[in-house]
């Protein structure tokens, strides 16, 4: 049995099948985790839906930013952008099943010693707790209002974590921390303009895994959504960085990508990763 964890696929069907041979990847035998934006911006992803779907169990997902955009875009709630490719999601005959399958993923996961989110974690959050408030957003995004939910999901405010915060604002800032930040002040504010490598912070601001005293900092974190942290990690030798691993290569930027093999001991992986062809459909990194 082998374990992997995946970086961003958005939409980039081929490559992910050409990672999946070059892993000798047994839906049977090994579990996949990939780690948010399944779609757009890349030419297929109606192919990897369905190609994850299929995957059953073995394929464990989490969502990130562009899938809960598309989640959005099918509710009525968001216009594409310039650069979106998920009408064919929309279009197809199984879109209702495909989406019905999209919204019951994860936003967090822990497991083999391992937490996995999308985008990052606030600097006040243990692990626990990741885990706690990721469920609160799971509840909501499987249960009956789940319009009502995606209608208050959007927005920079509140830009910080307060346990008090209540309804949307709670439920934003969850959603913000785990799909969307990159960088965050050593008291948990966050920032959502910059999307340039660690050395492209704002003043004030640090990468979120670099935040002194971060509660989560005693165990390894993998993450995507940051494709120019992740393929200027990969290009380094691909370690850790503050117990942290970026998984996300810019495949969809004509990068690579990149899977993590989870190893016998915690916090032990080895890289593998397959060559993409800058040939996606241009569209602002994000």
């Amino acid at each position: 049995m082998a374990l992997y964890m995946i970086g961003d696929l958005q939409g980039c069907h081929e490559p992910l099948l050409r990672l999946l041979r070059k892993l000798d990847f047994s839906a049977s035998r090994d579990t996949l985790y990939v780690l948010g934006d399944l779609v757009n911006r890349g030419p297929d992803s109606l192919a990897v839906l369905r190609s994850l779907h299929e995957l059953g169990d073995a394929a464990q997902c989490l969502l990130g930013n562009h899938d809960l955009n598309l989640l959005g875009i099918r509710h009525g709630l968001r216009k594409p952008h310039r650069g979106d490719t998920v009408q064919q999601v929309l279009d197809a005959p199984d879109s209702a099943a495909l989406l019905d399958w999209l919204r019951h993923r994860h936003m967090a996961m822990l497991a083999h010693g391992w937490l996995m989110v999308h985008a990052g974690v606030l600097p006040q959050w243990d692990a626990a707790q990741t885990m706690v408030l990721a469920a609160e957003v799971e509840q909501a995004l499987r249960g009956p209002d789940l319009p009502g939910f995606l209608q208050g999901m959007y927005g920079n405010m509140p830009d910080r974590w307060d346990d008090t915060l209540a309804g949307a604002p709670r439920m934003r800032v969850i959603v913000n921390a785990l799909t969307r930040m990159r960088f965050c002040t050593a008291d948990g504010v966050m920032e959502f303009a910059t999307n340039g490598g660690a050395q492209t912070a704002p003043p004030g601001y640090l990468p979120w895994f670099e935040v002194p005293g971060r509660r989560t900092a005693a165990l390894p974190v993998a993450f995507g959504h940051w494709s120019t942290l992740g393929a200027d990690t990969a290009a380094a030798g691909g370690g850790l960085l503050g117990n942290t691993l970026p998984l996300d290569t810019g495949c969809v930027w004509g990068g690579s990508l990149t899977a993590a093999r989870l190893g016998d001991t915690p916090g032990a992986f080895e890289l593998i990763g397959v060559p993409c062809e800058a040939s996606q459909t241009p569209g602002k990194k994000s």
